[in-house]
């Protein structure tokens, strides 16, 4: 009898107590999930390995590769010729990247504030019209690179640092106006439902019932962004915009390998520093949390 009721209680889903005391959870096999969740992970390999044969990968070019990179920055890359980046014009050069990415980021932070309470749907003063727009909006800024729309500024504007900050700005803009309006979706209602029912206006509702609740990830968020709106402008200035990339592109062009590894090594020892102030900066935003 003791096993005949353990049986059933296995296949009913029941739970129960072994012989050393401990209990354990049955669940029954639950057939139609599990069926597609087999099926979603056999389609991903089927799909992986036709992958695989149609771009006829050759495996031992792979693994060989390690070796000639490691003759070609020996031959070619070294020794980085660090006096040519020593030089004035090249620091100058440095200035401009971080300036065309402060600016970006901020143009983009100030832009994705109104975004972000336009784009949630629980806040946003317009639901049917305001909030597909703003949704429609971030997600086109968010689908094109900032390389493409390097080019397309410097199309239109021609070359310099206005296409860069533009460029940049729209990056920020999707970058950040998705996060904050994800942030803002999650909020409590109850503050907000509370000025609403004093008759506050919905300027009033985002400035003193949403936007505290947010303040502490928008900083977050404003720190991430000038993160990696400063690695996007170390490379924007290839397309034309100016700065480092364009010293970059120009010695690329000239194929002067070791003035190139040099610039190389320099925006990488910059994004290394921007990474070390923007981790310190996150940590003390999660301590103010």
């Amino acid at each position: 009898m003791g096993e005949k009721a353990l049986d059933i209680e296995q296949q009913s889903g029941s739970s129960g107590t072994g012989r050393d005391g401990i209990r354990r959870e049955w669940s029954r096999f639950k057939y139609p999930n599990s069926l597609i969740g087999y099926g979603i992970v056999l389609g991903l390999l089927t799909f992986f390995t036709y992958s695989v044969h149609y771009l006829n990968i050759p495996a031992e070019r792979i693994f060989g590769m390690f070796g000639r990179v490691g003759d070609v920055l020996a031959t070619r890359y070294f020794p980085p010729d660090f006096e040519y980046i020593a030089d004035f014009g090249y620091f100058d050069a440095v200035i401009e990247t971080i300036q065309m990415a402060y600016l970006g980021a901020l143009f983009g932070l100030i832009i994705s504030v109104f975004l972000g309470w336009f784009a949630a749907y629980n806040v946003s003063p317009s639901p049917r019209y305001i909030y597909p727009v703003a949704r429609l909006f971030t997600m086109g800024c968010r689908s094109v690179h900032e390389m493409i729309w390097t080019i397309l500024f410097v199309t239109i504007l021609g070359f310099g640092l206005l296409p860069g900050v533009l460029a940049l700005t729209m990056f920020s803009i999707g970058f950040a106006g998705k996060l904050l309006a994800e942030e803002v979706e999650s909020i409590d209602m109850g503050q907000v439902e509370a000025i609403r029912a004093m008759g506050g206006n919905h300027l009033q509702v985002f400035v003193y019932g949403v936007f505290p609740q947010v303040r502490v990830a928008f900083t977050g968020i404003s720190i991430y962004t000038w993160d990696v709106a400063f690695r996007a402008a170390t490379v924007v200035g290839f397309f034309g915009a100016g700065g480092m990339g364009w010293y970059l592109k120009r010695n690329v062009m000239q194929i002067e390998t070791e003035r190139t590894a040099a610039i190389l090594v320099s925006i990488i020892g910059l994004v290394i520093v921007s990474e070390f102030i923007s981790t310190w900066a996150r940590s003390r935003v999660d301590k103010a949390k």
